[in-house]
């Protein structure tokens, strides 16, 4: 079983308040000098050789033990006294007299012990500690450099001294501060200094600090330093030679994590430089120089082209001056218009395309059966979609942010799974910020004696608070490392939550000195609390009583997941935020802000986004159902047919047809959803918002365009039987139809191949949503059409089929030719022929739309005229260039903030905790299978010691965190294996004391030393800063055990229980440690990029030491699992978004027969998403797995707005042709106009607008991540897909389209015979030929 992880952050010693303060006063010395037995008034001489302390007694029964003036000779000890002596204080001790006796050594050893438990590691720090209190103590000289400066009396007569000064030269002064100043403390990642000398940032602090006096805790009397001017008549200071932490002297030497001196220089990190010209980086300079330099030899190109039709125009002009012949009259493009059927340019006339014959075939084929047997083929569709569908019995959605954005095979999901396993999952917090910025003056000190006051009382409240179903209590939930007091980081803890030790006068003071000194006011978990945990906003005054923010983090112990323990935290948890949204209330009349989160919120609020979400979702789809639905049936539906004949105009109506087209839709998306349900693959949000989306789009579309052509066919071939009709238009649009679903079905497809599963799965279902939709649209959605056309044949009522409308009579006043009167509806435009199915429902048959006409007579002309199109490349690839340009300025990350739901009580908690909360998270670096009870390994991992490798692991974290700017490392590794080793160490003989009889059990803090031995006491080669002699193997293991299990406490700081008890996982089978971890803290991290920042230095940093220590080590955070995809994700984006493209390529070239308009076609998809990145930059929408698959919808979609007018540009229909009437070059011009207008309608009104209406419903959503991550990327899609495939595309076909082949002979009689006589006929042999429409139009 995993041994119970601790609260990483609070693995400290345990110590009583008291024991503690003492330690930080460094009562240790003061309290235990004495002083002769002179009722003499203070310090007179002062020479060598006299005192002027010695002895000590109480000044009252309750108080502490004070110092007796003397002013007297030192006194030669006895031998025992010396020997005490000098054992404690060194060799320099072990002659002369000395001014203290044997009580006060006594009691100067008890404390000195307690404070070398926090120095022993560094023997110059230690040294220069015990050699000041000493000197203080016992020195000879002691007249020389300690005045008394005021006594009292005590109870019983006796004059103790109450304050004195201590003269100490600056040298040793700042050498004794320079030598500890470093020094660490493994158990709470910090420094020493603040437990020792309250943070002091220089020498004098650190002195001061020291002789503060601050009974019952600190001096129980009051210690100056003061400076050398102050020095009295024959006094000088007391100028011993401090040892330096780098001394010369190995024996005094610290290692490199408590002395920088001594440290490696680390290699400077290969920085990734960013280059810049100017202000623009390179790539984006490169790409406005190239754009530029594209535009001049454009600019001479057209400039050239204009001097030679100039000089070739004034040359024909001199030869029709010579020559009339009218044969020659129409050379000039640009003076005559030219027959577009002459024009074609079909170098493969003649030829038709092999595969897109065979392809027209099989369609046709599959059409015609589809509308002879409608019955049997929307049962046999129906039949294997329920099948397919009844996978959803194994439905379920992942929603677990972990399994979705991290690959259960990724080195991130692997090494969380290790890290849980074997130390536990990690802590619950709960965090709380009260802020004062509710005024116009902005963030104001938030505290007064008041606001603290009812703090105290909110948190005592929360402290009894009873969760609703379980009852249970903060007590019961809470991490208690000590089995004291549950970890609750407050400005109330410095108090022990009571509020009358917060006194009215003083309140400021005692938070300043707690703030500054957390070691004087532990709370009752016994472990100081830095004031960046509890205090924020005061960096301008650094003043924490001018703090805007106070902080409270309360702190749970974590379980598996799914366990009846995590259910009664989660119980709790839910408790706690109604409480606090009760105070938030209470916090609003006082003037001030809350705001919190709990370890439940972020869930229940993405839950609750997610249910606002689906009701936006849903709202778009209806939207698009219903416009797809009525302009599916606009197609025949003109205003003034609908006065005249209103009842013809329920015949004619295809609103069932589009609810039938939107059913397939649905169809396939079940479909979908139950086919790889079924194989165990799981649905995720994203699938549910926007597989729908996605299929509707591509379904739309394909609708119209079967439904668009059907008509056209229909108007055609009146005489033709429906089947045969059916079968002519999927004999057109089915290639196309495959096309484009081909390449969206490969495109996505290469989706699965991605590892991260949200992407994985997302593409695995687009795929099969988007096949099965076109073959079921090919299939029922052709018999839903036959059915759809005989029930108009039969005149009977859209809807309501049994109802059969009142016939027209032709005699009722109307012309029996009345085409001049019936206008044409959205896309199609109504013939009346009186023959044929038309004839069945004495309503016009479709020919031409008003967007259709616009397009023909207007629009393509227009744009495809020269100068037209010259326009449209320039500002085309102008726009490509400038968001090339803008692709660095993509951010990477996914703010919480963003997935949020506006209005959400977090926003405000996430904002405060980047503002006031000025620590960063833990980081962990995580060994495992590594055997440190080798003397090698040992020293690969160790920073305490001598011999530990200059680029071990606690030495390279160490030299890291001095160059946080890179490192993002803000403190040094927690070291168990210096801590282990160092409570070795005999002279701290409170640690290792086992039993004489059972050296495996621990002596308790009351056995006598008769029972107990101190461990290493009289070992050979005996304990060393050099790690000689220290265990090994076995030995290594048996220690290793006895040192977890021993509690931490006021005399042993280093144990480790309490510290690294679930920090190491040892292997005593084996003997070795099977993992173990070294906990460091990242800085504060406040944006994104700082987060991937952080987790790219941790995994720099743990690669460098796997190589220096010859093991695995991995870096861990609870942050992690969720950034790992941003060490890859442009990568994996470039490289999905190309590889669609080549597949694209392939497919386009060989459907369509041509490599150059496989090109444009996929150079125009590529445009399309490289713009759609620009907006991203542009408009704030970052990189990260959520727009990752709405750039792999891009693709696709923009494949579907492209493929239809590519096709129709390699394979002009014929009864196209036969109208056209265009004035360009020579093929390209004209096939690009017939593209156009055969499908450019349908592109317009099919997916542009009915994408443009679902698009612009999501703008109204309350969520910010789909109003950021959908609604923009969306957006955007619709519109620069939309002007790249109606504008962009046919102007580059135009210029780069391939060589057409033949088109299809499907337009009926009269066009064909039209299309013919046009071919034949040399240029210029006739004008061109107007239809009796067109004449009409022109007439008007």
């Amino acid at each position: 079983m995993s041994p119970r992880r601790r609260l990483a952050r609070f693995r400290i010693p345990l110590f009583s308040t008291s024991t503690l303060l003492l330690l930080l006063g460094l009562t240790l010395a003061i309290a235990g000098v004495a002083a002769a037995a002179d009722d003499g008034p203070p310090t007179k001489i002062h020479k060598p050789g006299y005192c002027a302390m010695r002895g000590q007694d109480k000044k009252s029964f309750f108080g502490g033990q004070l110092p007796k003036p003397y002013n007297g000779a030192a006194e030669t000890p006895n031998a025992d006294v010396r020997k005490q002596l000098v054992d404690l204080c060194g060799a320099k001790w072990s002659e002369g007299p000395i001014c203290c006796d044997a009580a006060q050594i006594s009691n100067l050893a008890t404390n000195l012990k307690r404070a070398e438990a926090l120095i022993a590691s560094c023997p110059a720090c230690k040294v220069n500690f015990f050699n000041l209190f000493c000197s203080f103590t016992c020195s000879p000289d002691q007249s020389l450099f300690v005045n008394i400066t005021e006594t009292e009396t005590s109870s019983k007569g006796v004059a103790l001294v109450s304050e004195v000064d201590y003269f100490l030269s600056p040298t040793y002064g700042e050498g004794f501060y320079n030598s500890c100043k470093d020094l660490k403390f493994s158990a709470t990642n910090g420094n020493v200094m603040e437990l020792i000398g309250g943070g002091a940032k220089n020498w004098k602090d650190f002195l001061k600090f020291l002789g503060k006096k601050n009974p019952p805790f600190g001096s129980p009397f009051q210690i100056n330093f003061p400076p050398k001017e102050k020095l009295g008549h024959h006094m000088k200071e007391m100028h011993d030679t401090p040892k330096k932490c780098n001394d010369k002297d190995v024996a005094y030497r610290c290692a490199c994590m408590d002395c920088p001196a001594v440290c490696p220089i680390l290699p400077d990190v290969d920085e990734v430089k960013v280059c810049k010209v100017g202000s623009l980086r390179c790539w984006s300079f490169a790409v406005i120089v190239a754009y530029s330099v594209g535009l001049m030899i454009l600019g001479a190109y057209l400039s050239f082209n204009e001097y030679i039709k100039y000089r070739d125009q004034k040359r024909g002009n001199l030869r029709l001056l010579r020559d009339s012949d009218p044969e020659y009259s129409d050379d000039d493009d640009d003076d005559e218009g030219v027959r577009a059927g002459g024009a074609l340019g079909l170098e493969h006339q003649g030829k038709p395309y092999i595969l897109d014959t065979y392809l027209d075939r099989i369609f046709y084929h599959i059409g015609e059966t589809s509308a002879k047997f409608p019955g049997t083929t929307i049962g046999l569709s129906v039949l294997i979609v329920g099948l397919l569908s009844l996978g959803w019995l194994n439905f379920s959605v992942e929603t677990d942010p972990v399994r979705l954005w991290v690959s259960p095979t990724s080195d991130a999901a692997q090494e969380k799974q290790f890290f849980d396993e074997n130390f536990g999952p990690f802590y619950r917090t709960q965090q709380a910020f009260l802020v004062n910025d509710t005024t116009d003056a902005g963030p104001s000190p938030v505290l007064s004696y008041d606001t603290l006051t009812w703090w105290f009382d909110v948190e005592q409240q929360i402290r009894r608070l009873k969760s609703l179903n379980y009852g249970v209590t903060l007590d019961d939930v809470c991490l208690n490392p000590t089995g004291d007091a549950c970890v609750v980081q407050s400005v109330t803890a410095y108090f022990h939550g009571n509020t009358w030790e917060l006194k009215h006068g003083t309140w400021k003071e005692q938070i300043r000195s707690c703030a500054n000194q957390p070691g004087q006011c532990l709370p009752d978990f016994g472990q100081p609390i830095k004031k960046e945990m509890v205090f924020g906003g005061y960096e301008k005054t650094g003043d924490v009583a001018d703090s805007a923010a106070l902080m409270t983090t309360w702190v749970l112990q974590n379980h598996a997941e799914g366990s009846a323990a995590v259910e009664r935290s989660m119980d709790w948890e839910r408790s706690l935020k109604n409480t606090l949204l009760a105070v938030k209330e209470e916090a609003e009349e006082r003037g001030l802000r809350l705001s919190f989160s709990t370890e439940i919120s972020l869930e229940e609020e993405l839950n609750k986004s997610t249910n606002t979400d689906a009701k936006i979702v849903v709202i778009s789809y209806i939207a698009m159902f219903f416009y797809a639905s009525i302009a599916l049936g606009s197609t025949t539906l003109a205003l003034k047919n609908m006065l005249r004949q209103p009842t013809k105009t329920l015949v004619d109506s295809k609103f069932t047809l589009g609810v039938f087209g939107i059913i397939i839709v649905l169809m396939s998306v079940s479909a979908s959803v139950g086919l790889f349900s079924a194989m165990g693959i799981k649905v995720t949000l994203i699938i549910a918002e926007v597989i729908p989306f996605l299929v509707l789009a591509v379904g739309v579309d394909n609708i119209f365009l079967i439904v668009h052509e059907f008509e056209r066919i229909d108007g055609e071939h009146p005489d033709d039987d429906l089947e045969v009709q059916i079968g002519r238009a999927m004999g057109r649009m089915g290639p196309s139809i495959l096309l484009s679903a081909t390449c969206e079905t490969v495109a996505f497809g290469l989706g699965a191949f991605v590892t991260m599963p949200a992407v994985r799965n997302f593409a695995i279902y687009a795929a099969g949503a988007v096949f099965i939709n076109a073959v079921l649209q090919v299939t029922m959605f052709v018999s839903v059409l036959a059915l759809n056309k005989k029930r108009m044949d039969a005149n009977r009522i859209d809807c309501f089929p049994c109802l059969a409308a009142p016939r027209h009579d032709r005699s009722n006043g109307y012309p029996a030719s009345a085409s001049e009167d019936h206008e044409g509806g959205l896309v199609g435009r109504v013939r009346s022929d009186g023959h044929g199915h038309g004839s069945a429902t004495e309503f016009d048959e479709v020919e031409e739309g008003l967007i259709q006409r616009f397009i023909r007579k207007n629009y393509a002309p227009a744009l495809l005229a020269k100068n037209t199109k010259v326009a449209v490349v320039t500002v085309f690839f102008g726009v490509f260039a400038a968001a090339l340009a803008l692709l660095p300025q993509v951010e990477l990350g996914l703010d919480q903030r963003i997935a949020i739901p506006t209005g959400s009580y977090l926003i405000n908690y996430f904002d405060d905790l980047y503002d006031y909360f000025a620590v960063g998270p833990p980081v962990y670096f995580v060994n495992k299978e590594f055997n440190i009870t080798e003397r090698d390994n040992q020293q690969a991992l160790c920073g305490r010691f001598s011999t530990c490798s200059p680029l071990s692991l606690s030495n390279i974290i160490e030299q890291e965190r001095k160059r946080p700017e890179i490192s993002y490392i803000a403190e040094p590794a927690a070291s168990w294996i210096d801590d282990f080793m160092l409570w070795l160490n005999p002279s701290l003989d409170q640690c290792c004391r086992v039993q004489r009889s059972n050296s495996s059990e621990l002596c308790g803090p009351y056995d006598s030393d008769f029972q107990c031995k101190v461990c290493f006491e009289d070992r050979d080669p005996g304990w060393n800063i050099t790690l000689g002699g220290m265990p090994e193997g076995e030995e290594f293991m048996e220690y290793l055990k006895i040192w977890m299990d021993a509690p931490t406490g006021e005399t042993c700081p280093i144990a480790g229980k309490a510290a690294y008890s679930s920090a190491i996982v040892p292997n005593y089978d084996d003997c070795t440690i099977s993992a173990s971890h070294f906990r460091s803290a990242h800085k504060p991290l406040t944006s994104q990029a700082d987060f991937i920042a952080a987790y790219a230095a941790a995994r720099r940093i743990a690669k460098e030491v796997s190589r220096t220590s010859g093991t695995e080590i991995f870096p861990y955070s609870k942050f992690y699992i969720f950034f790992d995809q941003y060490s890859s994700i442009a990568q994996l984006t470039a490289g999905l978004i190309i590889s669609a493209l080549v597949c694209i390529y392939i497919v386009t070239a060989v459907l369509l027969g041509s490599l150059q308009t496989g090109a444009v076609v996929t150079g125009t998809v590529a445009m399309i998403v490289v713009d759609i990145m620009g907006v991203m930059a542009l408009w704030g929408v970052s990189l990260n797995a959520v727009s990752l698959v709405n750039l792999v919808i891009c693709v696709g979609i923009g494949v579907e707005f492209c493929a239809h007018i590519a096709r129709a540009f390699m394979f002009p229909a014929a009864s196209v042709v036969a109208r056209a009437k265009f004035r360009g070059n020579r093929g390209n011009d004209t096939r690009a106009w017939c593209a156009l207008v055969n499908v450019g309608g349908s592109v317009f009104s099919g997916i542009t607008i009915t994408k443009l209406i679902g698009v612009i419903v999501l703008a109204f959503t309350r969520s910010k991540i789909f109003e950021v991550y959908y609604f923009r990327i969306w957006l955007a899609l619709v519109v620069v897909a939309a002007t790249h495939a109606l504008v962009f595309l046919p102007v580059a076909l135009s210029y780069a389209g391939g060589e057409g082949w033949e088109g299809e002979m499907d337009g009926g009689l009269a066009s064909d015979l039209r299309y013919r006589r046009v071919g034949v006929l040399p240029p210029g042999a006739e004008e061109y030929e107007y239809s009796d429409e067109e004449s009409e139009d022109e007439g008007r």
